[in-house]
Parts: C-alpha cells; sequence; structure tokens
C-alpha cells in the first residue's frame, strides 16, 4: 500500500485527504479494522516516535495516551500500587497486568478526562491484557508494531468493528528530511533525531546535585514526552508516568500552572476525601472522572446546593476545603518537571514547587538564568541545564 485515501482532513469540509510516501515506497502500516481519519494519524505517528523513544532510552515498555497532537499521558510499565489501581478505574479486574498494560494504565490514568476519546500508542506488541483494558475505555484507536491474536480478536469487536487498529512496521527509519506545506508553501528541516541518553542530565547548576537514579528515569520521560508536545510545554513525571502534561500555551508560566493543576489533581485523587467518595450504582467511569474533577474544584459548593450530588453520589460528601487540599498536597514530594525552553522568570520555579517538585530539566539559556537557579536553590531543587531546546510544532 503506496498511499491511503482518507475520508477528509482535519474537518469535514477539507477534501481530499489521503497519506501517501512521497519516494513511492510501501506505508509502513497495516489497518487492521477502523478507518483511521487524518488527526487519527497524526496521533498514532507522534505517539508511535514517543513510545519507540521511552522504550530505547529507558529500557522499559512505554504507552502514550494522545489527543489533538499531544500528549494526555505517558508512562512506562512500572506496577501500580493499590491506591493507582483504584484510581484508574481497575481495582475490580480479575487478570494479571503485563508490563506493557500497567504502561498503558498509567499513560490513561494520570488525566483521564483529557484521555477520554484518546489515541493510544503502544511501544511493545499489544497483548490481551492490555486489549482488554483498552476495550473498557472510550478510545478511537491503537498504534502498536504487533497485536497477540487475542488482543487483536478483542479489540477488532471494539465499536462493532469499527475501531481503528494500526499496526506500524518498528524496523522502519524516515528520512532525515522532512517537509509539510503551510499555505502552499513547502517547509524543510532536518527531523528532531536529539536522543535522550545517559549523560543528558549531568550539567546540574544548583547547589544540590543529588540527581538518583529513579529522577533522571521520570526527567528522560518529562523531555521525551515534551519532545512529541506542541509548544510551549512543560511536563511533570513521577514514578515514571507524566502526571501532568501542559501544552500549547502561548506564555511559560501559564503552561507551568496548567500542567501544575493536572498534576495536582492526580495526586488530589488519591486523597481520602476523594477515594472516600460514595457513587450511585451503575455510574459510569467518565462520570465518575467528571464527577471528581468538579468535587476538587472550586465551584463544588454551587452544585452542592444545586443538589445535583444526588445524581452522583449516594451520601452528600463533604466539601474539601481549600485548606485540607493544601495540606494533602504538601505531602506530595520528589516531582520532576521538565520544560521544553528556558525558564524565563523564577515563577515557574514557584509555581512547581506547590506541586511537590525537587528534580527540573530545562535547556538554560535566558538572561535571568541566576535568578531562576536562585529560586531553585531556595527550594533545594535540582536543576539541570540540558542546552537543547524541544520545540515541536
Amino acid at each position: 500500500m503506496t498511499e491511503l485515501e482518507l475520508k477528509y482532513g482535519c474537518n469535514p469540509n477539507q477534501k481530499p485527504s489521503k497519506i501517501f510516501m512521497k519516494n513511492g515506497k510501501e506505508l509502513p502500516i497495516k489497518i487492521h479494522s477502523g478507518r483511521p481519519g487524518y488527526i487519527n494519524f497524526l496521533d498514532a505517528f507522534n505517539g508511535w516516535q514517543l513510545v519507540k523513544e521511552l522504550k530505547q532510552a529507558t529500557g522499559l515498555p512505554a504507552a502514550t495516551s494522545f489527543k489533538h497532537v499531544s500528549p494526555a499521558g505517558a508512562a512506562v510499565g512500572l506496577p501500580l500500587n493499590d491506591v493507582e489501581r483504584k484510581i484508574y478505574w481497575i481495582e475490580d479486574i480479575d487478570f494479571e497486568l503485563s508490563p506493557i498494560a500497567n504502561a498503558y494504565a498509567r499513560a490513561r490514568g494520570a488525566d483521564r478526562m483529557s484521555s477520554f476519546g484518546d489515541f493510544i500508542a503502544l511501544s511493545d506488541v499489544c497483548d490481551e491484557a492490555t486489549a482488554l483494558l483498552i476495550k473498557r475505555e472510550v478510545s478511537d484507536g491503537v498504534i502498536a508494531p504487533g497485536y497477540t491474536p487475542e488482543a487483536l480478536a478483542i479489540l477488532q469487536e471494539k465499536k462493532k468493528g469499527g475501531y481503528n487498529v494500526i499496526e506500524i512496521d518498528p524496523e522502519y527509519v524516515p528520512e532525515p528530511i522532512e517537509h509539510k506545506d503551510v499555505y502552499g508553501i513547502t517547509f524543510e528541516q532536518g527531523r528532531n533525531e536529539l536522543k535522550i541518553e545517559e549523560g543528558f542530565f549531568d550539567q546540574i547548576v544548583t547547589e544540590n546535585k543529588e540527581l538518583p537514579e529513579s529522577a533522571k528515569i521520570d526527567l528522560a520521560i518529562a523531555m521525551i514526552t515534551l519532545k512529541y508536545t506542541q509548544s510551549n510545554s512543560v511536563c511533570y513525571v513521577k514514578g515514571g508516568q507524566a502526571i501532568g502534561i501542559g501544552a500549547g500555551q502561548q506564555s511559560r508560566i501559564h503552561c507551568t500552572r496548567l500542567a501544575g493543576s493536572k498534576a495536582d489533581n492526580w495526586f488530589l485523587r488519591q486523597s481520602p476525601q476523594v477515594l472516600g467518595l460514595q457513587f450511585v450504582d451503575g455510574i459510569k467511569r467518565a462520570d465518575r472522572d467528571n464527577a471528581i474533577d468538579l468535587y476538587i474544584g472550586e465551584d463544588y459548593m454551587d452544585v452542592l446546593a444545586e443538589g445535583e450530588w444526588q445524581r452522583i453520589f449516594k451520601v452528600k460528601p463533604d466539601v474539601f476545603t481549600a485548606e485540607e487540599k493544601r495540606a494533602w498536597l504538601d505531602k506530595n514530594t520528589d516531582v520532576a518537571l521538565g520544560s521544553d525552553a528556558f525558564f524565563p522568570f523564577g515563577d515557574n520555579i514557584e509555581r512547581a514547587h506547590k506541586s511537590g517538585v525537587k528534580y527540573v530539566a530545562e535547556p538554560g539559556g535566558s538572561i535571568r538564568d541566576d535568578h531562576v537557579i536562585d529560586t531553585c536553590n531556595k527550594y533545594g531543587m535540582v536543576m539541570s541545564f540540558t542546552g537543547i531546546r524541544l520545540f515541536h510544532h
């Protein structure tokens, strides 16, 4: 297959639409079911690059959840603890999770609202356990280097056979020069072939220079995730998974706040107040996600006053006060933070501190680097200057 006709482009009015190889070679993919669209393929190909590089950098299976050409989550296949299984809605499963299934559960679970209707990318062959997890979620499709017969059978039944299942050739290597057209004008550039590998975080510029191996893995996850996130972008990571990704913001502090609020929500979901919520029987996972987001938000008092809680909860929950939230968030520690370009002001570090950040990686090169370093030193953070910008557009 040298080209594939698509139903339409980004929007239904954008026709004709297709994907093809300019050099006339075969497309490095097989479509096992569904009819992937233009945006599906953008998510799939960006997501595949991300997980392939995560696997290369960490040696662990990796997964990502993509929405609108930016990751909503990314993770490597470390085991889940009991609390994570509960907040990711998989405490009820009766089968063992493989490493790649763990990676997917964590990538999908960190920001479940953003992942609703996502496109999944897996670094390893999709097995039955991973397919069973995917079957439960609202998703547009998946790309992987292969599928076991059991996994393929499960996925091909999803959406009555309409679920998009793409297999990509793991040996495919793109041309070193890439092109895209904007307004009839062709842009050309060398592909971003930067590798995040051993020694990437060695230039530590803060007083605290203790960067453990686990933090290096988290920073690598942050930087590789940023490499495929629409800029400006900032990524918070903890324990082998992205917990807050801020994409496409014009101001870096807005990006840091957005990603920080997502990281806070991830941690607040683990609080006794949230874990103790009693939902009405039969409520769907997406409705629970929305209810939790509402519960930990600032406007929950309005919902309580309107009596909306009766549709969601068996028992009216107590208000989760700002003081209680802050006390719980103060328990979050050892978070890693990556930025795709330098921090121009120390306010980014001040905001990151509120979300438990201890390890920071950014290119450096601002005229205010000294101020940013001083702010890190104030909180005992470790900061590495990578010297490499990772803009993605």
